[in-house]
């Protein structure tokens, strides 16, 4: 083959350190947007993000030429400055320092693009079950 091809969806989730429930629906506004353009100055497309007050789901084509822990340091370390030099929150923001990040097939992308998208009415359904995530 005379030429390389890269194809890999990654399913990130990262959490508010001490999973503190700070990301108001006003700093989502502005929050997502600027992840959405740190993925793609990083290379990678970036097909859906969202999440609640204390973490957020993104599902993004990861650029070849990086490491999904690459981009993870910089889409948490980019935003976190991002949050904190805007002075949007009262207190200091960060994110806690891991991450889960899992593989996703072509063959998933919707699916699990629509489980992202859904975030907020799955969580209230738990806990209207009294299920505590």
């Amino acid at each position: 083959m005379s030429y390389s091809f890269s194809n890999v969806w990654i399913h990130a989730v990262f959490a508010t350190k001490d999973r503190q429930p700070i990301i108001t629906l006003d700093l989502e506004e502005v929050l997502f947007p600027f992840i959405y353009d740190e993925f793609s100055q990083l290379g990678c497309k970036l097909k859906i993000v969202n999440g609640l007050s204390d973490h957020i789901h993104c599902l993004f084509m990861l650029d070849s030429k990086k490491s999904y822990a690459e981009v993870m340091k910089q889409i948490k370390g980019s935003s976190s400055h991002f949050i904190n030099e805007n002075n949007f929150i009262f207190e200091k923001f960060a994110w806690q320092k891991g991450y889960v990040a899992f593989s996703v097939s072509d063959f998933a992308v919707e699916a699990v693009s629509e489980y992202i998208k859904k975030q907020k009415l799955k969580h209230e359904t738990l806990e209207e079950e009294g299920i505590k995530l």
